[in-house]
């Protein structure tokens, strides 16, 4: 695969998994406090990241679950938000500005405060009551970031009786990242198609629904745009037709991200317009992909990172052919804002 370090992935999707037991210990000191419901907080494609997570356990548990973007957070005054509250932050290098933040302003009310993140000695790790930490750079951040959230945000939803079923859930993880490589390995041939088919492409449209929103949510904004400087907008497919249709034409590209959750039919729906209508038409589709050693009833959980990992490819494929590195900023962290 295209620059791509196969034991560099499974470094740090293995480092995420070994993370399972201090997980798990987590989870058993935030029960003994106690807490009513789950925030998810985070900037940029950490908020994304946690979107799906947020649809997940408000359609397990009757646990409250809400994600929040950090800047906005710290100003709502949310009335379901209190000391009662378990706060889950998230930023990779450990000093996103806003979500260090929230973080501080979560302390000051008093509530439990998890922090997923890179590196120890940098802020969130530093402020937060439990950092879970795990190296990883950009390239699979995503990966990583979600494997994290699996044993988490399951695990509480198993202490909560929600899911009974989180041992062979857990244990089926353990295999997963082999089986994401597969999924990268049989996608491989067609991201290169579709960098060489779009790579000139002024405009996409990114449409996902469910435990895909998140994803195509963040690979409009923080890929396409923020890395490839690629005008896009991302669609959540239950509001498609309700004014973003319009603007599909003959040649317009629209790239729908299909999982395997309850809101399918929606893509579907999405679908079968587009095939009338334009000629640019992508689907990424988790059902195409095996994952042998995952059960049938766990796959729907896992539409996420399977649209993630396979929309790496599309990203490194698209840093190619357009030769515009993913590394590159005009103003993300360069200038004052």
């Amino acid at each position: 695969m295209l620059n791509f370090s196969r034991e560099k992935y499974l470094k740090v999707t293995g480092g995420a998994l070994e993370l399972r037991e201090e997980i798990e210990r987590v989870v058993d000191k935030v029960y003994e406090k106690g807490f009513k419901n789950i925030f998810l907080i985070g900037s940029g494609g950490a908020v994304a990241t946690f979107y799906p997570f947020e649809f997940m356990i408000n359609s397990t548990s009757t646990i409250p679950a809400y994600a929040e973007i950090a800047a906005e957070f710290v100003l709502q005054n949310h009335k379901q938000f209190s000391a009662e509250s378990l706060v889950i932050l998230s930023s990779l290098s450990g000093t996103t500005q806003e979500t260090v933040a929230a973080a501080k302003y979560c302390k000051g009310i008093g509530a439990t405060t998890i922090g997923l993140t890179g590196e120890y000695n940098k802020p969130l790790a530093d402020t937060v009551d439990f950092p879970i930490v795990n190296f990883a750079e950009n390239d699979f951040a995503s990966d990583s970031n979600q494997l994290i959230l699996y044993l988490l945000t399951f695990k509480l939803m198993n202490k909560n009786g929600d899911f009974p079923n989180f041992e062979a859930f857990a244990g089926q993880l353990e295999v997963l990242p082999e089986k994401l490589l597969d999924a990268k390995e049989q996608f491989e041939a067609k991201a290169e198609e579709f960098a060489v088919a779009f790579k000139d492409e002024p405009y996409h449209m990114v449409v996902g629904s469910g435990n895909t929103w998140g994803r195509a949510y963040s690979y409009a904004m923080c890929v396409l745009e923020e890395m490839q400087w690629i005008k896009t907008k991302s669609i959540h497919a239950a509001e498609f037709f309700h004014g973003t249709l319009e603007l599909v034409e003959e040649g317009t590209s629209v790239i729908l991200l299909k999982g395997e959750d309850e809101t399918r039919p929606l893509m579907e729906r999405v679908e079968q317009f587009a095939e009338k209508y334009t000629k640019k038409l992508t689907v990424l589709d988790t059902k195409d992909y095996e994952l042998e050693g995952i059960s049938e009833e766990f796959r729907k959980y896992l539409s996420s990172i399977v649209t993630s990992t396979l929309l790496q490819r599309l990203s490194v494929h698209l840093e190619d052919k357009r030769n515009h590195s993913l590394e590159i900023r005009r103003y993300y962290r360069t200038v004052a804002y």
